[in-house]
């Protein structure tokens, strides 16, 4: 989509032909189904990759990167996000996660102090599972 530009990682709707080239990422690992939803990520945290695995902030609902020594709420990992969005400037409304399925634990971003195993523990609750799926990523 030449020349165009996205908003909080969303194309623009407006009508028009473009070319795209299918970059896999491996994010999804099987076909448990994917429930998602729209949240408000937290500003200052820079660009946040599709992929990262969030907690809640009790005090102000708005999403952060979990980490596991976290005191705030965002120690308990409840979504990973679905897109990729830069919140440098602010806090970003509307952006989309995922609150259930399968994932690949080397394709997800983990917060600090959260291991593969751990971090696929504190997620189970949630319906959301780890998987070590075999990548298919050229070796070179």
């Amino acid at each position: 989509m030449s020349g165009s530009t996205t908003v909080n990682g969303i194309w623009p709707q407006t009508p028009a032909a473009f070319d795209a080239t299918y970059q896999p990422d491996q994010l999804i690992a099987g076909v448990y189904p994917r429930v998602t939803e729209n949240v408000t990520l937290a500003g200052a945290q820079g660009v946040l990759m599709r992929g990262t695995v969030l907690g809640v902030v009790t005090a102000t609902g708005k999403y952060v990167v979990s980490t596991s020594a976290a005191t705030d709420g965002s120690q308990t990992p409840i979504a990973v996000l679905a897109d990729t969005y830069d919140t440098t400037a602010g806090d970003v409304a509307g952006a989309g996660c995922y609150f259930s399925g399968e994932f690949n634990q080397n394709a997800v971003t983990m917060g600090t102090g959260w291991t593969a195993a751990t971090l696929a523990a504190a997620l189970r609750p949630a319906n959301i599972y780890l998987k070590n799926a075999v990548t298919a990523a050229d070796p070179t």
